[in-house]
């Protein structure tokens, strides 16, 4: 199995998250109805603390999202690019995209900041992992 193929995937469950970040906030703002009127050009984040945190949290993770995975996709494709993904190097890209979507799901539904932490702990050691074997494919 090619090592961009965890990639797309989760190229693919941001996307996923981008829809649920949506619903969310549009169907907690129609909840509100008039008491709190939305002023045009607010930004997400300008709305957020009007919201439900639950309707937040999914939003919170679409940032999550363009942050660190900005950081997996070019080792991926360093990886591949250079011909040094292994067998270890897939399983490792595959368990980085799995734990984000943990992340994702328990962030946006549960959100205990501490359990969290380690889910995104983990997967930052998978991605220390990629990064370390993408230096060495570069040397």
């Amino acid at each position: 199995m090619s090592i961009l193929t965890p990639a797309a995937v989760l190229v693919l469950w941001s996307l996923i998250m981008l829809f649920w970040l949506a619903y969310a906030r549009f169907s907690a703002a129609a909840k509100l109805g008039n008491k709190e009127p939305v002023a045009p050009g607010l930004r997400g984040q300008d709305i957020d603390p009007k919201l439900p945190p639950s309707a937040a949290w999914k939003s919170h993770n679409y940032a999550h999202l363009m942050e660190q995975p900005t950081i997996f996709y070019p080792t991926v494709f360093i990886l591949f690019l250079t011909g040094t993904a292994t067998p270890i190097t897939v399983i490792m890209a595959w368990a980085y995209v799995i734990l984000r979507i943990i992340h994702s799901i328990y962030q946006s539904t549960v959100n205990k900041v501490m359990v969290r932490f380690a889910i995104f702990l983990t997967s930052t050691l998978c991605l220390l992992f990629l990064a370390v074997h993408a230096v060495l494919a570069t040397l």
